[in-house]
């Protein structure tokens, strides 16, 4: 973890956009008419995924992907221009909120910019022709992070960028050398010392692969050095098999315990249900009742918590990168009260100092889970399938309020009686 890491992120709450599917009109300006549903949310940081052009040569799909970069310097013209960008920064701050922009610095599409006047900052093919080190990324090129004169110029652009946002979400970080971020993050200190790094770094079983096929591959640990926060790709194999019922919950539950210790103190996971690379929760979680379950249990794990974009409503279909593709708001399903009502409860009843223990009842498909910064003790007792049970707690006998519900519970011998709903208690 960057050894300057507020752990007051892991309280945040940060919300996804993808301009071009998050309205209709597909422009910053139709995002700025949002902004304040999204506050209600209980969002604190703003993520938009990439906003620059997309490169056309082997584009994906009708429109293109917005990880093929054309152009680390400007705004998407789809979108509108560096103005109405900044305008909209302008109103996220003015609501209270931050912006962070996706930077894409592995790769860019085989038409970018930089591929015609700077072609030896790119990785190079046995034939001596542009290439990449993935083989189904066909729509981008690789950079060669072997020449400095690369990271000057990622470094300016990062600078550039820092001056009118508040953070980055660097692109699969893992590819990219840390020394490198390490030298970005302390240039861009200088102009922004609050920056904030999120680094997607990549699924463990791609990070094994990468390496078994020579191409470098950042730990998760070794991130730490130069991120404030990564995700937590490195379990989320175990969760996706969890899902598909693959694996028993304890085994998802025993992930986060290995995290708790492996990880510096102050470090940071961000926490998602879904994204715009994973599919749906809804496309495994059918119930409503399991849903909420399944949501409270992503606020209280200890972390930042990732919302993305149509989650709010219970969408199903993980929108298109390459199209046009509008998430539907009529779902019949939403969940913005109970979105809103959990963040106040990550804000005011769990702490960022917590200690974090994880725990499952797996005949009933229940997590439990405990925080305790030795003031106070929280508990979380979330049902996965909806099924009632009794469930062992380390709490003294007594009547406790349930945060979530405001309903009384009771701990009775040793145990709490769980009728199917998501329980967050407070000792």
């Amino acid at each position: 973890m960057a050894k300057n890491t507020e752990i007051s992120l892991r309280n945040k709450v940060i919300y996804s956009v993808y301009v071009r599917n998050h309205t209709n009109d597909g422009t910053f300006n139709a995002v700025a008419e949002d902004l304040d549903r999204i506050k209600s949310l209980g969002t604190d940081i703003i993520w938009f995924m990439p906003i620059h052009p997309i490169g056309v040569k082997n584009k994906k799909g009708s429109l293109g992907c917005p990880y093929a970069n054309k152009d680390y310097r400007t705004t998407n013209p789809e979108y509108g221009t560096m103005d109405d960008f900044k305008s909209l920064v302008e109103k996220i701050h003015a609501k209270g909120m931050k912006c962070i922009i996706d930077v894409v610095y592995n790769h860019t599409s085989p038409d970018s910019n930089l591929s015609v006047e700077h072609p030896e900052f790119f990785y190079r093919k046995s034939d001596g022709n542009f290439g990449n080190k993935v083989g189904d990324w066909s729509d981008i090129i690789d950079l060669d992070y072997s020449n400095k004169e690369l990271w000057q110029y990622q470094i300016d652009s990062l600078v550039m960028w820092a001056k009118i946002v508040d953070g980055f979400r660097c692109d699969v970080a893992s590819f990219v050398p840390v020394e490198f971020w390490k030298q970005a993050r302390e240039a861009v200190a200088k102009v922004n010392p609050d920056c904030i790094w999120l680094a997607e770094s990549v699924h463990s079983s791609f990070n094994v692969f990468s390496r078994k096929s020579g191409i470098y591959a950042a730990s998760d640990y070794e991130l730490f050095d130069a991120f404030d926060m990564e995700y937590d790709y490195d379990i989320r194999e175990v969760f996706d098999k969890y899902l598909k019922g693959e694996t028993s919950l304890s085994h998802y539950m025993d992930m986060f315990n290995y995290q708790e210790a492996i990880y510096p103190q102050n470090y940071d996971k961000m926490r998602c249900l879904e994204n715009h690379d994973q599919p749906r929760i809804c496309h495994y979680v059918k119930n409503r009742s399991d849903l909420e379950n399944y949501t409270a249990f992503l606020y209280f794990l200890k972390g930042s918590t990732l919302i993305y974009a149509g989650q709010e409503f219970g969408c199903d279909e993980t929108p298109s990168l390459f199209d046009k593709d509008v998430f539907p708001r009529n779902t019949g399903i939403d969940l913005s009260n109970l979105f809103a009502k959990l963040d106040t409860i990550k804000k005011t009843v769990l702490d960022d100092d917590d200690y974090f223990k994880a725990d499952a009842d797996d005949e009933n498909d229940i997590a439990i889970l405990e925080r305790d910064n030795n003031k106070s003790k929280k508990v979380g007792i979330f049902s996965l399938k909806s099924k009632s049970a009794d469930v062992k707690v380390d709490l003294p006998d007594g009547d406790y309020k349930n945060e979530i519900s405001g309903e009384t519970v009771t701990v009775s011998n040793g145990k709490i009686h769980c009728n199917g709903k998501a329980i967050i208690i407070r000792k």
